[in-house]
């Protein structure tokens, strides 16, 4: 899996993950295909702790703050999927193959 604009986080006291919703008093762990239902679903978030450093410049994984690391572990764990790609810039140099 790739995951992209990592760096825009970057000075977010913060980070927010929807791990579900919350429709018609029921909770649903998928996103919702039908608009008309997705309109009635309240998201449900799990906040993480965000990163003040700046990433732009990381070009290894071990590198990154340790925020960002958790960020991006639990990502994986909740997708089931590993993250092989990070982007933390615009730049093909700002690519970090796991």
């Amino acid at each position: 899996m790739t995951l992209m604009l990592l760096d825009v986080l970057s000075g977010l006291p913060e980070v927010r993950i929807c791990v579900g919703y919350h429709c018609a008093g029921e909770r649903i762990d998928t996103f919702p295909a039908d608009a008309e239902q997705l309109e009635r679903c309240q998201p449900i978030y799990e906040t993480l702790p965000g990163w003040a450093t700046d990433i732009s410049t990381v070009r290894k994984l071990t590198d990154l703050p340790q925020e960002a690391r958790r960020y991006i572990d639990r990502v994986s764990e909740l997708v089931g999927v590993k993250v092989s790609v990070i982007s933390v810039g615009p730049d093909r140099a700002q690519t970090i193959v796991v």
